[in-house]
């Protein structure tokens, strides 16, 4: 009984409403303090451009709520989409910090710092920057949130730098190579179901649209992707994720211009802060 109070204690507090669970995307809020999510992405396309059939990547992650602020989570990725067989082709490492919280009953405007590092196996291939495991390098940038009762709508900026050993040495690339690209999307929430909230254990329904681009900053060359997604989460605590993106606008040579997402995600709520009070609690 103790712990569920806790859990819901942790759900009012209201740290992450379902409606900014993004699937393509991050919200500026932050994951529980204290807590431990474990997530497993399956991002697939029908028809790849280096073999011409399905293909896909597995992203397992796991993220703490460090504090209130600041979340760090941690990812690998195997895939077929570069090689013939499925194999390891990445890590990463990315923390988000929240600096602005503007809270008030049923809305919030909240803004976040985040970065991220990703270090790959597979070749230079295509224009697309990607950390999600075909390139490896650094990303930094901003994310703002406001929420409305039921509605959320987010916006990101980001900057990558591509660190791959092509970048530093004395040959010339043709076609030209590009390592630096601004990132950015546009991500809309609309909580469906429960029409009203009454119990945490209610199954939560959500409807997300979001506008990803990216432009590079090499040459002359961008896309902008739309991808509508749904969700279901269960007991406040797990949640199942599907989307598809599709190509609205592009001028350069990728992987596939749509592409599936399919993920699952548990969290574990006051995690190692109750460890903690068992440790410390008298024998």
């Amino acid at each position: 009984m103790r712990r569920i109070f806790i859990c819901l204690l942790s759900l009012l507090a209201g740290e992450l409403p379902a409606q900014e669970l993004y699937v393509f995307s991050e919200p500026a809020s932050s994951l529980p303090a204290h807590s431990l999510s474990v997530k497993l992405n399956d991002h697939f396309v029908t028809k790849d451009n280096i073999y011409g059939r399905f293909s896909n990547r597995l992203m397992p992650q796991l993220m703490l709520g460090v504090s209130k602020r600041l979340m760090v989570r941690a990812g690998v990725s195997l895939a077929n989409m570069h090689s013939s067989q499925t194999r390891y082709e990445s890590f990463s490492l990315y923390a988000k910090y929240r600096f602005l919280s503007n809270d008030e009953l049923h809305k919030h405007f909240r803004m976040a710092a985040y970065s991220e590092f990703s270090i790959t196996r597979i070749p230079f291939h295509y224009d697309e920057i990607s950390l999600m495991g075909d390139k490896g390098g650094v990303e930094a940038g901003i994310i703002a949130t406001q929420l409305w009762h039921k509605f959320a709508l987010s916006a990101t900026l980001g900057h990558t730098q591509v660190l791959h050993k092509s970048r530093f040495d004395e040959v010339i690339y043709v076609p030209q190579r590009s390592y630096q690209s601004l990132n950015y999307s546009l991500s809309g929430g609309w909580l469906v179901w429960p029409k009203e909230y009454r119990d945490y254990r209610q199954t939560n329904f959500n409807l997300y649209l979001e506008l990803l681009g990216q432009q590079l900053l090499d040459k002359k060359a961008g896309w902008l992707d739309l991808a509508p997604a749904v969700q279901l989460i269960f007991g406040s605590t797990t949640r199942l994720n599907a989307g598809y993106r599709f190509q609205l606008y592009g001028s350069m040579q990728r992987m596939a211009t749509g592409s599936w997402l399919i993920s699952l995600e548990r969290t574990f709520l006051n995690t190692w802060k109750k460890k903690q009070k068992e440790k410390n609690a008298p024998r």
